[in-house]
């Protein structure tokens, strides 16, 4: 009945958020939900499917095995997934914390977790028929100090395992597992900041055992772990006085200097207890700092699949760059003398210009992929074109990625083509998705953002098309905005196969800046350095994030002005030729709707009175003879075309609760409203003069009703989708002839639906058998379904 086509979902700002399995499937958390990505597809298809089931914002995700998933939220709950087939389903739900789990860290059948309850906790991961289960072992406190990054690994030529915690404290703790029980083996000091990273990189033979650590100071320092080696206790004593001799003159340097207590070279000695009842002893080394971002380091991992000689740091920065590190003897494919460790490769965004660079990054599938995430939850992607002789001789380039709103997405609108959808969303942008044509025989098209056309100071409410090229809306203020078009956007279209344009309709600015002391997007003339910044965008693939927040911007060409308090809701008529405003109310004064002309953009009559509330929704008659408004104060109210304006026609108030929005059948002869007294009614023209429109139908649901969308099928069936409160999504249908009469057709869950507040839903117009149905939600994903209507 329902299948999803089409899911824009960001990651969630936490750096320990996302993993990736050896088949190539990322799992990263989305406000609520555990989305899966596969990275490589072929057919580049974005999200496949979102995971319900925490009931707070995900905040760490790992694979166990490339079937199963352990995932963390802010209520401290743990759930576990298992994958049957194509299928995953949650398992378990634990209870493991008090606070927001802050770090996971996994290795072999070990699972450790950390909390901001300053507790860290070691589990026990087992198998039965129902999957994966977990059994708490052990729980570490760390008095008042938060784990933020958590890294496990096993001793070199041992089966000891050793626990790495980095917090708040600027600190790592190591902590060994002697017999069952981890106790506490050493405190590597040397980070001036949190420390936010920790990974082992775990070569074997006679390479030691490395640990880096991350820290919001900018720096990554790499330890070594080696089996203590049988040196003369008396050589071993001279050795270690000479070092506590050099640190003790470091420390005479002020806290302020350059070289204040920044180089540790005293060896931590960690002593284990052996399996044949003896002892064993490790010493812990700082062997490297690598200095090289500007900013805080948020996420590290050595690279996967690595030979013994050539180990690669992959480290993100706050800094808005990702580096990757090497020792000098792998780029010079020397064996002898002394190795630095060198940035051979720097991906990301010159000068760090991104708000809040990134926030987390993973290798992908191979060691050939690098995946990162930033702090407005767009993915960047980068592969490497050849690495079969080495590291110095690495190409990389920068490919197509995942991007979404980065908070409730709350308006949306088909553009008057079908062609492309625009949203809006409380993150403060606004943005443009297409279906771009695929090569796969499947006649399915890839939807991915095409423009990011608004980035503003204000939340965005709702937003809606004039004509395919020219859009208007609203915000969390008293002005309303209209953008147009510029001609990058029309080649990029075009050259994209999503739609086709007139020659006129090329005619138009190269692109769209932001002054340097200026709140509004300008037009780009052509030969400024701004429109050459423009044109040098590659139309014939869709844009990356970067370019996304950069490049894709609109020209804004009219203000309306007119309301007092910020603007609400927004809607337009079937012709293109009205636009309607109101805005947030407590008074019948400012509870009004205000109809402007999109030719000339002036008032066009009087303000529409009669609202005692805030209106909620506008929704013009197909003829645009009638306007049809719903309001907090639990009316509708229709006002008719009359000359050279709307006059009042009647009003009703049958419902109980909030009337959340309303919609108009394609036909014109019935509206329906929905409200969070849980009903939609159904409102047909009657005879009777005392009340020219009748409730004829109402239609019981389950959760509070928040949006409602009308469609009429190729087999002249009427399809009535009713968005809940909860997420879900109520399909119903009755006959062109018989508006009193609706079944429940089909009811999509969360599953494929959302977990949040739906605020709107519109049908793709233009588009026959398998109907695509666009809706957003306080989940912060916009979704486009697929929805397969009976032909009976």
């Amino acid at each position: 009945m329902a299948s999803l086509a089409y899911v824009a979902a960001s990651a969630n700002r936490f750096s320990h958020v996302a993993d990736t399995s050896s088949e190539g499937l990322v799992a990263f958390g989305t406000s609520n939900f555990v989305a899966l990505w596969l990275a490589d597809d072929e057919n580049d298809s974005g999200v496949s499917r979102t995971l319900p089931g925490h009931q707070a914002a995900v905040t760490c995700v790992r694979f166990i095995d490339d079937n199963a998933i352990v995932s963390g939220d802010e209520k401290g709950v743990l759930l576990l997934w298992t994958r049957a087939g194509s299928e995953w389903r949650s398992v378990r739900s634990i209870q493991a914390h008090a606070k927001p789990i802050s770090a996971i860290s996994l290795f072999r059948n070990i699972l450790v977790t950390g909390a901001s309850d300053s507790v860290v906790k070691i589990w026990a991961i087992s198998r039965d028929d129902k999957g994966a289960s977990l059994e708490e072992k052990q729980s570490i406190s760390l008095k008042k100090r938060y784990p933020l990054t958590l890294a496990l690994a096993v001793l070199p030529h041992s089966s000891v395992h050793v626990l790495a915690i980095g917090g708040t404290d600027g600190t790592v703790q190591l902590w060994l597992r002697s017999e069952d029980t981890f106790v506490h083996g050493a405190t590597l000091a040397g980070h001036e900041d949190w420390i936010r990273a920790l990974d082992f990189h775990q070569s074997g033979g006679k390479h030691p055992l490395v640990l880096a650590s991350g820290s919001q100071d900018g720096t990554i320092r790499l330890w070594n772990i080696d089996p203590l080696s049988l040196t003369p206790a008396s050589q071993e004593s001279t050795e270690d006085d000479l070092l506590d001799a050099f640190e003790a003159s470091l420390g005479e340097v002020g806290e302020g200097e350059e070289g204040g207590k920044q180089i540790s070279l005293k060896r931590h000695i960690l002593t284990v207890k052996s399996s044949a009842g003896g002892s064993q002893q490790f010493s812990v080394l700082f062997d490297a700092l690598l200095v090289g971002h500007e900013a805080g380091i948020t996420s590290i991992q050595w690279r996967p699949g690595t030979p013994i000689s050539t180990p690669i740091l992959l480290s993100t920065s706050v800094d808005s760059s990702i580096i990757l590190w090497a020792p000098s003897t792998a780029l010079t494919q020397t064996e002898n003398g002394p190795s630095l460790w060198i940035n051979y490769q720097r991906f990301g965004d010159v000068g760090g210009q991104r708000l809040g660079g990134f926030v987390g990054g993973r290798w992908g599938s191979t060691r050939n992929n690098v995946l990162a995430w930033g702090w407005s939850g767009g993915w960047r992607h980068w592969k490497c074109t050849d690495s079969s002789n080495g590291p110095s001789a690495e190409g990389w380039r920068e490919t197509g990625a995942i991007t979404g709103h980065s908070g409730p997405v709350r308006g949306l609108d088909w553009s008057p083509t079908g062609d492309y959808l625009i949203s809006t969303g409380l993150d403060q942008t606004t943005r443009i998705h297409g279906g771009i044509p695929t090569s796969s025989p499947s006649p399915e098209a890839s939807w991915h953002e095409l423009a990011r056309p608004q980035i503003h100071g204000y939340d965005l409410l709702n937003v809606t098309f004039i004509d395919p090229l020219k859009f208007v809306s609203i915000a969390d203020e008293k002005v309303v905005r209209v953008f147009e078009a510029p001609r990058s956007f029309v080649d990029m279209l075009e050259s994209l196969k999503v739609s086709w344009f007139s020659e006129e309709q090329h005619q138009r600015p190269a692109g769209a800046s932001v002054p340097a002391l200026g709140l509004s997007n300008k037009a780009v003339g052509e030969g400024t350095s701004q429109a050459l910044a423009i044109t040098d965008l590659d139309v014939t693939r869709r844009p990356f994030e970067g370019e996304l927040a950069a490049s894709t911007l609109w020209p804004e060409v009219e203000k309306l002005f007119g309301h007092g308090y910020e603007s609400i809701t927004l809607g337009i008529s079937n012709s293109h030729r009205f636009v309607a405003t109101a805005c947030k109310s407590t008074s019948a004064e400012h509870a009004v709707v205000r109809i402007y002309d999109t030719q000339s953009f002036r008032p066009f009559g009087q303000a529409l009175s009669g609202h005692v509330l805030t209106v909620t929704r506008i929704a013009f008659s197909p003829d645009d003879i009638l306007v049809l408004t719903v309001s907090r104060d639990r009316t509708w109210r229709l006002f008719e075309l009359h000359g050279d304006g709307f006059v009042p026609v009647t009003a009703d108030k049958s419902h109980a609760r909030i009337i959340w929005d309303c919609a108009w059948s394609q036909e014109g002869d019935f509206f329906a409203t929905a409200s969070r007294d849980k009903s939609v009614k159904i409102w047909q023209k009657t005879v009777d003069e005392k009340k020219a429109w009748s409730a004829v139908e109402t239609i019981k649901l389950p959760e509070a009703a928040t949006a409602v969308a009308v469609t009429t099928s190729v087999s002249q069936r009427r399809h009535l989708a009713v968005g809940l409160e909860n997420g879900h999504i109520c399909i119903y249908s009755s006959l062109t002839n018989r508006p009193k009469d609706w079944k429940l057709d089909s009811t999509i869950d969360s599953r494929m639906a959302h977990v949040d507040h739906i605020h709107r839903l519109a049908w793709r117009p233009k588009t026959n058998g398998s109907t695509q149905l666009a809706s957003c939600s306080d989940d912060g994903t916009l979704r486009i379904l697929n929805v397969q209507f009976d032909t009976d």
